[in-house]
């Protein structure tokens, strides 16, 4: 059981976070398929406001990548009902807010899909994956995630 595996981790998982417009958080479509709205990295006492290569390292993007993920997760419990519903990480897209000579977002995508290993395994838990630099997302926050799950 996921549940078990957070908890040995010593991980747990946020409240789910709120949506922050006109949309829905999840989508199932084809089955067996869920596509997650996305997802940003700020988690109650930890707050994150600004770029990587300006106010944050890689090292802390890649803790505002994990925090996104474990928000992600969160929305995926209370929709799904449990997480021992996936079956897989097909995809996610990590947005990074970039300063303009800022080139590692993909080392801060694996703060998400290292967490995603070690909860889930690399069968289930290592998605295909982008990692894109934009100039601002909402709220000013560093990092966004967004996934397509399949599930059981």
């Amino acid at each position: 059981m996921i549940a078990d595996t957070l908890k040995k981790l010593g991980i747990q998982l946020p409240e789910a976070p709120g949506k922050g417009g006109l949309y829905a958080p999840t989508k199932m479509f084809g089955g067996n398929l869920v596509y997650v709205s996305g997802c940003g990295c700020n988690v109650a006492g930890k707050e994150s406001f600004g770029k990587l290569g300006k106010e944050y390292t890689t090292e802390e993007g890649q803790e505002w990548a994990r925090n996104a993920i474990l928000n992600l997760l969160a929305v995926l419990e209370r929709d799904l009902g449990s997480l021992d519903r996936i079956r897989s990480f097909e995809k996610i897209t990590v947005f990074v807010a970039s300063a303009d000579e800022f080139y590692e977002q993909p080392q801060v995508a694996n703060g998400a899909t290292k967490l995603l290993q070690e909860v889930f395994g690399d069968e289930v838990g290592l998605p295909t994956r982008s990692a894109i630099g934009v100039n601002v997302l909402p709220g000013n926050i560093a990092v966004e995630i967004e996934a397509l799950v399949s599930c059981k």
